[in-house]
């Protein structure tokens, strides 16, 4: 018997019994489904995370104060890390490569006009902003790149802010307050949307000496650095590790790169992908232990027909494939229904729910298939091999 006679063989076989067949691909289908369901979903979310912390660029590097790891040091030391300044972010921006840089001050606050007020997000930064975050001003223009000692009350509003306090008025040069002061509104952003469940139109910008004073701050609660295309990230963090030291007198900062923060983040995510995957991966094992039942079942109740093949010549090896590619179609056919099933509803799933973010690479749906294909073969080697050796004289006997 050729390849193609064992085919067709098989086929038969599987269409003789349907249902025994449905309910072997059911198995493997489910199992398949949640696999490349579950994945789906765990490569959207990493493709989603990826995209929402790359929106700002990547030739980015942050600057915080203290250390992230710890030395073994007394904690008597902590007293003598300096605040992260604007002189700093200052002298940053003089470094070779370096193309701007934003100390940024965050808070919360009141913003009013008139009797409209509301509580929302106070950046304190500087004019390199919409260079350095990628963000764009859609009316007026953003603060001016005043000396921080004289910096002047200039306001620019989020989009959602500005059309909550004013409406259809033009805010451009009214007077609102923040957090009790008086500044002059010059600017509004363009719509951002939304990074990680913050709302980037839901926010104030104001001088960052300012909103020191505001809240009353005495460090910067970060500075980020912008560096020149083609330019080596880990070359640039050298050069800020030194300067900064310098000027401290010892490491009491933190520098993290977005290729540090891509990796690491990467490599979370893709764990979880694994682990949604090995969850799915429980029901395509039971699937894997339907065909062996399901096999071992077939052996017994074709003896007969085992023993007219070997009786006609057929060998213990060919008897092993036949029943092998016989559990190997249905793992294929369960498959190919496992990956419709799953990308199905990883598609309705981001249909019906547009903020949870489903993917299924190519890559994925041809493994899931494959390893369908492999659990079958698998399942059905042990009720081949029990086939291959029966005594034909015995399994005629069994007619």
């Amino acid at each position: 018997m050729n390849f193609r006679d064992a085919i067709h063989w098989a086929l038969d076989a599987l269409i003789s019994q349907r249902l025994r067949s449905f309910l072997t691909v059911l198995g493997i289908a489910v199992g398949i489904g949640a696999v490349v369901l579950l994945t789906s979903l765990g490569e959207g979310i990493h493709r989603f995370i990826l995209d929402e912390f790359t929106q700002f660029g990547t030739n980015l590097i942050g600057i915080t104060p203290g250390r992230a790891s710890t030395t073994g040091m007394s904690g008597a030391l902590i007293s003598n890390v300096r605040p992260l300044s604007i002189d700093d972010a200052d002298a940053l921006d003089r470094i070779p490569r370096i193309e701007a840089t934003v100390p940024v001050v965050q808070g919360n606050a009141a913003v009013e006009f008139g009797k409209r007020s509301r509580r929302t997000y106070v950046f304190g930064v500087d004019a390199d902003v919409p260079r350095v975050w990628q963000l764009a001003v859609s009316r007026g223009r953003f603060l001016p790149a005043d000396r921080a000692a004289d910096a002047r009350a200039y306001a620019v509003l989020g989009s959602r802010v500005a059309d909550e306090l004013f409406g259809n008025t033009n805010p451009l040069g009214r007077r609102i307050r923040i957090g009790g002061d008086r500044y002059r509104t010059i600017g509004v952003m363009a719509a951002k949307g939304q990074m990680l469940g913050f709302d980037l139109d839901d926010a104030v910008y104001v001088p960052a000496q300012r909103a020191l004073a505001m809240f009353n701050r005495e460090s910067l609660m970060e500075i980020d650095a912008l560096f020149a295309a083609g330019s080596h990230a880990g070359g640039i963090s050298e050069r800020i590790r030194t300067l900064l030291i310098t000027r401290h007198g010892s490491e009491d900062f933190t520098i993290v790169t977005q290729d540090q923060m891509l990796d690491v983040l990467g490599s979370v995510l893709g764990v979880l992908t694994l682990a949604v995957g090995a969850i799915g991966g429980i029901s395509l094992l039971v699937g894997g232990v339907g065909i062996t039942t399901i096999m071992t079942i077939a052996v017994r109740q074709r003896r007969a027909e085992i023993g007219l093949l070997r009786a006609l010549g057929a060998g213990r090896g060919g008897i092993v494939a036949l029943f092998a590619i016989e559990a190997t179609l249905l793992g294929a056919i369960g498959g190919v229904a496992g990956i419709v099933l799953g990308s199905g509803g990883a598609w309705l799933l981001e249909t019906l729910l547009p903020k949870l973010p489903t993917h299924t690479p190519l890559a994925y749906a041809t493994l899931a298939e494959a390893l369908a294909a492999v659990i079958g073969l698998l399942s059905g080697i042990l009720p081949a091999r029990q086939a291959a050796r029966m005594d034909p004289i015995e399994a005629l006997r069994a007619e």
